[in-house]
């Protein structure tokens, strides 16, 4: 009997769940099923562009099991790729990251950034670098400056 899986941590859900070719309908086409833990291994590495050990380490497995899980996920997508198959993203042992809340200071846009991921540089909406933590989570100002408070 096979050893169960454990949970693997991912930082979030992909945009899109199902890439298929175009001009055919799926339901033509044989699916390739990415499971979430794949993803997130093909996110860290060839996205990012982390070393297996770092990647491992952000999705709380060992560096072996991490080969494995690339591994897998790369070999799917090449044969989504090549055979011209429907690629669906979805299942698998997972876990979701724990998030960070950041506030941008000029134009009051909140987003979310997965823990382990690094501080973001500046505002995704505006450009702007004068963002802080939201209210209630710690490191709560950047250059001196404190967060304004009351906002939702």
């Amino acid at each position: 009997m096979a050893r169960p899986k454990c949970c693997r941590r991912v930082a979030g859900e992909p945009p899109c769940q199902i890439f298929k070719p175009a001009g055919v309908p799926s339901s033509a086409l044989d699916h390739v099923v990415l499971s979430m833990d794949e993803f997130e291994a093909i996110r860290l590495a060839d996205l990012d562009g982390l070393y297996h050990d770092k990647a491992a380490e952000r999705m709380k497995v060992s560096r072996q099991t991490f080969g494995r899980i690339i591994g897998a996920a790369r070999h799917k997508v090449a044969e989504a790729l090549v055979k011209g198959l429907v690629l669906r993203i979805e299942g698998g042992e997972i876990q979701m990251a724990e998030k960070r809340i950041f506030t941008c200071m000029k134009c009051k846009h909140a987003w979310d950034v997965p823990f382990g991921t690094g501080r973001p540089i500046k505002c995704p909406a505006c450009n702007d670098a004068a963002i802080c933590r939201a209210d209630g989570q710690r490191g709560r100002r950047r250059l001196g400056e404190a967060c304004p408070r009351g906002r939702s």
